[in-house]
């Protein structure tokens, strides 16, 4: 579907005054009904509406209106402004804008930051919050001039920023923060696998077997000399 003119009731009824366009032609170009197009015609719609000449607009040429006016089916099409505005480009540099109503929150929030997320860089609180370093470094000192009245507060909670924000940047700065080594921790106890091994199993039986051998020949030994004891 084509896109339809500004003001379309208010470009109809100069059409309808100024031209001897079909209601139909009209109706499309302004995608209105016909039969509204024929109130209009009547005077029972779009009373006390002042018309809207649409070559003036730029939205019609004389030589389209012509040209349909000839034609009982052909279609007006909306002209093609020549003038191109340059694109906006969205910019993300600089500090979040916040309200004047939330900027006196702004240091309990980077409060709350600095002591449940720690891990976070400053250039991340200032995108979070919209402040500048030198005030995040004056609170980590506690040399804020209201140091001693501040109170660590969510800045989700206070509209400075969103979850989606504050969970991105934390995430970023946990891929950022080095891995962790583990720590020996000392002698630790064999797994049961190791432990319970067939071959600790026969090891422990022939050492049951060797000290039953040593106690059995030290008894013979202690008999001889009983003996020998006797018979003197």
């Amino acid at each position: 579907m084509s896109q339809g003119p500004l003001m379309p009731k208010a470009t109809a009824v100069w059409l309808v005054e100024n031209t001897s366009l079909a209601f139909e032609q009209i109706a499309d170009f302004c995608k209105l009904h016909p039969l509204e197009v024929k109130g209009i015609a009547d005077g029972e719609v779009a009373a006390g509406i002042k018309g809207l000449d649409p070559i003036t607009t730029g939205q019609l040429t004389r030589d389209e209106i012509e040209k349909a006016q000839k034609a009982p089916h052909y279609r007006l099409k909306v002209a093609v402004s020549k003038v191109k505005l340059p694109e906006v480009k969205r910019t993300t540099k600089g500090p979040r804008y916040t309200p004047l109503s939330r900027r006196q929150d702004r240091p309990n929030a980077i409060l709350w930051l600095i002591r449940n997320h720690p891990e976070l860089k400053d250039a991340q609180v200032i995108r979070l919050v919209g402040t500048t370093k030198a005030t995040i470094q004056q609170i980590r000192e506690r040399t804020h001039w209201n140091s001693a009245s501040l109170q660590p507060m969510d800045p989700v909670t206070l509209g400075l920023c969103s979850q989606i924000d504050l969970d991105f940047e934390v995430q970023r700065a946990a891929k950022d923060r080095p891995a962790v080594l583990p720590t020996d921790g000392g002698a630790k106890l064999l797994p049961t696998e190791v432990s319970t091994a067939p071959a600790a199993a026969e090891r422990d039986e022939e050492e049951e077997d060797l000290n039953a051998d040593a106690v059995f020949a030290k008894l013979k030994g202690m008999s001889r000399i009983d003996e020998d004891d006797d018979e003197v």
